[in-house]
């Protein structure tokens, strides 16, 4: 045992004490608080301080009993009716509690300098519980305003116990989200008593916190707070949204200063000294049902918290406080703290080793049944053996053995019976054994896969707050409701979604929605209704984001479109809605005539999309003018985990993600159809094309020759339906994926791998990549490389171009240009394909677009650029993105030239690429 151990034994025992005693000393002071002269309640608080005062003592720790003495002391007059607890004595009382729950949190090692440094503080508890018996009572419920008709002036920053102060951060976090979320629940049902009460009490914890630490400037501030919320409990005020406005800019002023840093306090109280006494007069006022000072009102200059994430966008940096609160930074970390079990911070690099060795386990499990299996032929070989003997006893009876022998054969007889018995028990025992422990280590898979899910509902708990802030700034009127909120979610895929989600928002509040007057001219009622969803279909988390509101006028786009010269005339003419509104994503592309601090800031809706590539996600619209406006975004539930069907390709097994499966088939030879090389078979009347997986995927050898029965999976990309012929199906399973080894570069046909239950690797299968190579197989595309040998050999070819883009307009814009010029064009469809394309075929040059699905242009030139035999082919990149530093990014990952898409309305693109390789035709 260590000397500080020696010093205060049984600390382990006092600490458990401290837990047990000081919640039921709150929650009695708590209680207290609402009716004074309560005798039970009394009772069982003053227990409480006795039995802490007894733990402290057999421990040695003097001040936490010396507290808890006074304390009994007092609680034994009340008892006895010779005083009366107020508000405002409640007040000091919670004081000795939270510094008994502090005591109980300090090591054997720290305890002694805990000590030390709150002698101080010890001394001024013992003396104001002391004063109570010589004050003049305030009746029960007496708010303590009345002892504050002025704000207290700032004075300079002591903190008690800067030791503590991340825990005061911790408890901040929790309470001041009730506080906000319970604000603005609390706008709309003013005199919801229901409602006030768990405000109060978070106020009141933040004031004790705030104490604790001797962080003074939040002390007032959430004290005033706490007694505008107990005057509105006892019905003397009515909460009007004004003074809901200054409740909330008060819980964001509190969010930002339980975020500064310790070495910076001190200046930034300093700094914001005088917001303090603007808080607390407007509270007052407000307590005493007196009008708020218009100048004051209008929230005192706060500067925005120090920011921790990284991933935040300009789209919410540059927003104000009205429409971004301090406090939303943090609301999503802790609203974990809502749940109904407590939740503790775990690193999500543990978790995944974590899934990792319990991933490991499971294929352990599963590696038992061998050993039965031994186990079963041991039963079998000695039953036999058992036979073998009984016949040859039988046997030599009829001989007249002697009694030694006969014994001795009897002997053999009844020991392999018993070791017959033996097995069996063994095999009982074993069977019961391994069942037992394949539950467990399946309940423990599981259990680690559910601990990186978080319900929706944590990732947005700051959106009530936004919308409605939002709202009041503009002076609209906005019914906000969200749906599923206990979906759950990857924890990774939460976090992602709050910038995109939160840009949404702003969006539809500030653009999408009408004045209550221009909807009541419209004909709409004055509330304007914004709703987000969020549900699982098909293996993927899907979130709606939906307003009624004015919608977007497709031909004010295009009319964009055609200002920005981003398109030629003809181009827009054919553009269909959804096309047109898929501009909306470009950078910089709004159609916002004016900015704002709220949206408009000139960060279009291209944050949302490369937010959605990140996370292998894809975000589309659909509107309708004067109905509304619809954002659905599409997202993977998990990256960590994948659900998928095992099935056999030429002897190996693979796995197709169910969420891309739509359906599997047992087919004969009669059902297919074969149409100029082609393979078809019928699916609900619509002709599916059929191929067999080992040629989708490139694999070496020969394909198993067509069998009477075929098994097919049929898969689909947005348009139209494939089907793949495989070996075999083998089940369902859930695999935890693993990524490949960067040095393999991107596998055609291939996304991860993952382990069987049994521990053999299979790969899993990239669906968005076989079905590219599904459809130029059908088109005939796995034909080009022998019909262009051909070519070569008549003494004149044409140049090869790869056109990658994922709009489909655009590409076939480029390959009439470039066919219209004489050259052979291919296309692909996004930066994965045309990364399996360049390998495979054999191209004069590249054009590539920048955003696009899977593998962006950047990244894509800069695979080309990194690759041997690729290395010196010239690439083209055509975008939208006009801005300088795109273009200068473009040439920096290795492209030959940058141009915008307006290069189509002239002769630009073709002299570009005439520049780079030539004329379309070469003699050779």
């Amino acid at each position: 045992m260590s000397s500080a151990e020696d010093s205060f034994p049984m600390l382990d025992l006092y600490q458990q004490e401290v837990e047990t005693q000081c919640g039921a000393l709150n929650e009695g002071l708590l209680e207290l608080e609402k009716d004074s002269t309560e005798a039970e309640v009394i009772e069982s608080i003053m227990r409480a301080a006795h039995s802490l005062k007894g733990a402290a003592r057999i421990v040695g720790i003097k001040t936490v009993g010396d507290v808890a003495h006074v304390l009994e002391d007092i609680l034994t007059h009340a008892s006895e009716g010779k005083i009366s607890i107020s508000a405002d004595d409640v007040d000091v009382l919670l004081r000795a509690a939270d510094f008994f729950v502090t005591s109980g949190q300090q090591s054997a090692e720290q305890m002694a300098a805990w000590i030390e440094s709150t002698q101080h503080t010890a001394e001024d508890l013992i003396v104001d519980i002391k004063a109570i018996e010589h004050s003049d009572a305030a009746p029960a419920k007496t708010p303590p305003v009345e002892k504050e008709e002025e704000p207290t002036k700032a004075e300079p920053l002591h903190l008690a116990d800067a030791s503590m102060l991340d825990l005061f951060k911790t408890e901040a976090e929790e309470q001041l989200t009730k506080l906000s979320n319970g604000l603005v629940a609390l706008e709309d049902t003013p005199n919801n008593l229901e409602l006030i009460e768990p405000l109060m009490r978070a106020a009141h914890s933040l004031k004790g916190a705030a104490r604790i630490v001797g962080l003074t400037p939040a002390v007032d501030v959430a004290h005033a707070m706490e007694d505008v919320l107990v005057a509105a409990q006892e019905g003397k005020v009515s909460l009007e949204p004004e003074s809901i406005d200054v409740l909330l800019k008060a819980t964001d002023w509190l969010s930002q200063i339980s975020q500064v840093a310790e070495d910076e306090l001190a200046s930034w109280v300093e700094k914001h000294a005088d917001e303090v006494d603007l808080f607390q007069k407007d509270l007052r006022a407000i307590e005493k049902g007196k009008p708020i000072a218009k100048k004051q009102n209008q929230a005192p200059p706060v500067e925005a918290p120090i920011e921790k994430k990284d991933s935040d966008t300009s789209a919410s940096k540059d927003s104000s406080d009205d429409a971004a609160p301090a406090s939303q930074s943090k609301e999503k970390s802790a609203s974990a703290s809502q749940a109904s079990d407590s939740v503790v911070r775990v690193s999500a690099e543990n978790l995944n080793r974590l899934m990792g060795l319990a991933a490991e386990t499971l294929v352990e499990t599963r590696r038992l049944e061998p050993f039965r299996d031994s186990l079963l032929k041991l039963k079998e070989t000695q039953t036999d053996l058992n036979q073998r003997i009984d016949v040859a006893q039988r046997a030599l009876e009829a001989l007249n053995l002697d009694p030694t022998t006969a014994a001795e054969l009897e002997f053999v007889r009844i020991a392999s019976r018993a070791n017959l018995n033996a097995i069996r028990e063994q095999i009982d025992s074993f069977d019961g054994f391994s069942r037992e422990h394949t539950l467990l280590s399946d309940r423990l898979y599981r259990e680690v896969l559910d601990s990186r899910m978080r319900p929706f509902r944590d990732g947005v708990v700051g959106f009530p707050r936004l919308v409605r802030d939002i709202g009041r700034s503009l002076g609209k009127k906005i019914a906000f409701n969200v749906e599923g909120k206990d979906t759950p979610v990857d924890r990774d895929i939460l976090e992602k979604l709050d910038s995109p989600l939160n840009h949404i928002l702003r969006n539809a509040c500030d653009h999408g929605l009408e004045t209550p007057e221009e909807r009541i001219a419209k004909g709409k009622e004055p509330t304007a209704h914004l709703r987000l969803g969020a549900r699982h279909s098909a293996g993927m988390l899907v979130v709606e984001i939906k307003d009624d509101g004015r919608g977007i006028d497709a031909e004010r786009v295009r009319k964009k479109i055609l200002e920005r010269e981003l398109c030629s005339a003809d181009m827009v003419e054919n553009l269909s809605e959804e096309e047109t509104l898929e501009f909306l994503f470009l950078p910089g592309f709004f159609t916002a005539k004016e900015v704002t601090q709220i949206s408009g800031r000139g960060v279009g809706l291209d944050v949302v999309q490369t937010m959605m590539q990140e996370i292998g996600g894809k975000v589309r619209v659909s509107s309708e003018v004067d109905h509304g406006t619809q954002f659905t975004i599409e997202v993977p539930i998990t990256r960590s985990v994948v659900r998928a069907l095992i099935l056999e390709i030429d002897g190996e097994p693979y796995a197709f993600p169910l969420n891309r499966i739509v359906r599997t088939l047992q087919l004969t030879s009669e059902d297919i159809r074969i149409v100029e090389n082609r393979q078809y078979f019928s699916m609900d009347g619509v002709n599916v094309g059929l191929v067999s997986a080992h040629s989708a995927l490139g694999l070496s050898g020969n394909a198993s020759t067509l069998s009477n029965e075929l098994t097919v999976v049929v898969v689909n990309d947005r348009n139209n339906f494939y089907g793949v012929e495989i070996g075999q199906l083998i089940g369902e399973s859930d695999l935890v994926v693993r990524p490949l080894d960067p040095r393999l570069g991107k596998v055609p046909g291939i996304s991860a791998a993952s382990l069987t239950e049994d521990g053999h690797p299979l790969l899993i299968i990239d669906i968005e990549d076989l079905v590219q190579s599904i459809d130029k197989l059908l088109s005939g595309g796995s034909m080009v490389q022998s019909e262009r040998r051909d070519a070569s050999t008549s003494g004149v070819r044409r140049k090869r171009v790869l056109v990658v883009d994922d709009s489909i307009t655009v590409r076939e814009t480029e390959r009439q240009l470039l066919q219209n010029a004489g050259y052979d064009v291919e296309v692909a469809v996004d930066g994965a394909d045309g990364w399996n394309a360049v390998r495979l075929g054999d191209f004069d040059l590249v054009v590539s677009d920048i955003d696009m699905p899977r593998l962006n242009g950047f990244e894509f030139v800069k695979k080309i650029r990194s690759d041997n035999r690729l290395g010196r082919t010239p690439v083209v990149i055509v975008s939208y993105k006009d801005r300088e530093e795109d273009r200068m990014k473009g040439l920096d990952a290795g492209a030959d030239f940058y141009l915008t898409k307006s290069a189509f309305q002239d002769d630009t693109f073709i002299e570009a690429v005439e520049e780079l390789i030539g004329d379309a035709h070469d003699a050779s």
